[in-house]
């Protein structure tokens, strides 16, 4: 069993910044791959980006590359979700998970994850 906790969502005017912070119960953390999701009321949850287990390999979501950035600190069993930029259509749940796979990283669906954090609600208002 793996817990994820995250935290730092809130309110924030459109053009601000917040960063997330997802905290893993276990020492293996460092031998996950992980992503970021979201998921606006009445759409799909989708992923943001996802992140190597060693940290040096990230790739984003279109519509959040160069303003997102997806880091690691395996020391700390902590990732994090730095978004700077923020439009009010970033408004969602976002949720940090666990990569079900060991190969690669990059992992698109949320089904091919199999831990998740219980989401934190980030709000851009215009």
């Amino acid at each position: 069993q793996v817990w994820l906790v995250e935290s730092g969502g809130g309110l924030v005017q459109a053009g601000g910044s917040l960063r997330l912070s997802c905290v893993a119960s276990k020492q293996t953390f460092n031998s996950y791959n992980m992503g970021w999701f979201r998921q606006a009321p009445g759409k799909e949850r989708e992923l943001v980006g996802a992140i190597s287990a060693s940290g040096t390999t990230t790739k984003y979501t279109d519509s959040v590359k160069g303003r997102f950035t997806i880091s690691r600190d395996n020391a700390k069993n902590t990732m994090y979700l730095q978004m700077n930029r923020l439009r009010p259509e970033d408004t969602a749940i976002y949720y940090c998970a666990k990569s079900a796979y060991y190969g690669g990283f990059y992992y698109p669906w949320p089904y091919e994850y199999d831990y998740w954090g219980q989401g934190t609600q980030v709000t851009v208002s215009s």
